[in-house]
């Protein structure tokens, strides 16, 4: 008997940039894996973009909005029409391997608690190295600072085959993430008020808190222009990286371990700052400042965010802590000068 394809639902938020999604669009249909359907959520573009789609890719399911949802925003409507099994949502500047499905939901069919798998994402204008999104598979620290194998802050390794590994991790990058569909929507979906930027991380830890795990599978490639929606030393970059870290802090643990990890995380807070000022970054200094006033001005909304964890997570904070790095990996790069993922996890634990 014939084994019937898991139907997959290609998710991409979109916010102008007619050319990027092109390539995207025809990576995507050279795709081996042939059961699956595109749907591109428009976040109110300006530059056209719905009418090209209409007129030059009928066959894709097109959301139109009327205001700017973000990537998460973006996401959850895609979600609430996909018919897929799988949702894969995929940033607009991706190119694709052709098997990269297949590799995908081979990984993700590989154990029945596997929640999330995310593919290698390399640098789409330079193929040698690990792109900054995500790399080979997302892990982060204690205090909620992010880093990946390939990749340690604005360290990009190369790719010499070090992290080809299928393995867990502790988060799936949004560049691109297949996530199982009836775990996502337990799980309470992208949390929107991220709007874009870690959002996939607060959810591969409640889909973790849930019992599940998230996966890196590196036979799965695909390239990414970095930065291309929103510039790397932009304010608004750093004021959402700044404020959803914090919002995770404060949020996802205890509220013992939030306090105690978020007190230490403030003082880096002012650390960084100071370190801003210095290097006379005022994009950043003014995202640092903003972020911190968010959480002081926001108080009922990380209430909010902390009970709707507590109605999912059936793990506790001690469970969850042995999937995430002890060591302080701001410490780990500025001070002790570790540049790379293996040199903080050699000392880990």
């Amino acid at each position: 008997m014939t084994r019937l394809l898991p139907k997959v639902s290609i998710i991409i938020p979109h916010w102008n940039g007619i050319q990027i999604l092109s390539e995207c669009i025809d990576s995507l249909k050279q795709t081996s894996f042939d059961s699956y359907e595109i749907i591109v959520c428009d976040n109110a573009s300006s530059d056209g973009s719905q009418q090209w789609l209409k007129d030059n890719h009928p066959d894709i399911i097109l959301i139109e909005n009327d205001q700017n949802l973000g990537y998460a925003g973006g996401c959850n409507r895609g979600m609430e029409i996909a018919n897929g099994d799988y949702l894969v949502f995929l940033n607009n500047d991706t190119v694709q391997d052709r098997g990269w499905l297949d590799h995908l939901i081979r990984c993700i069919e590989h154990k029945d608690n596997i929640a999330a798998v995310q593919p290698k994402i390399l640098n789409y204008f330079d193929r040698t190295i690990f792109d900054y999104a995500g790399g080979s598979g997302g892990h982060m620290d204690l205090f909620c600072y992010p880093f990946a194998r390939g990749r340690l802050f604005l360290e990009q390794e190369k790719d010499s085959g070090q992290y080809d590994d299928p393995s867990r991790c502790f988060w799936a990058s949004g560049t691109s993430i297949m996530v199982k569909k009836d775990l996502f929507i337990q799980a309470g979906k992208f949390d929107e008020i991220f709007f874009a930027h870690m959002e996939e991380i607060d959810l591969c830890w409640r889909l973790q808190a849930m019992g599940h795990e998230v996966w890196v599978e590196p036979k799965s490639v695909v390239l990414h222009k970095n930065a291309v929606s929103l510039p790397m030393h932009s304010h608004r970059k750093y004021y959402l990286n700044h404020r959803n870290s914090l919002l995770m802090v404060f949020s996802n643990y205890s509220f013992a371990n939030s306090f105690y990890f978020g007190t230490i995380r403030i003082m880096l807070e002012f650390i960084a700052l100071g370190y801003a000022m210095v290097k006379i970054d005022f994009n950043h200094v003014s995202g640092i400042l903003r972020s911190m006033a968010w959480v002081v001005f926001h108080p009922l909304t990380i209430i909010n965010k902390r009970k709707r964890f507590r109605m999912i997570r059936k793990l506790k904070d001690r469970d969850v802590l042995k999937k995430i790095c002890k060591t302080p990996v701001v410490l780990a790069h500025f001070l002790a000068g570790k540049k790379t993922y293996l040199d903080i996890v050699s000392k880990a634990d």
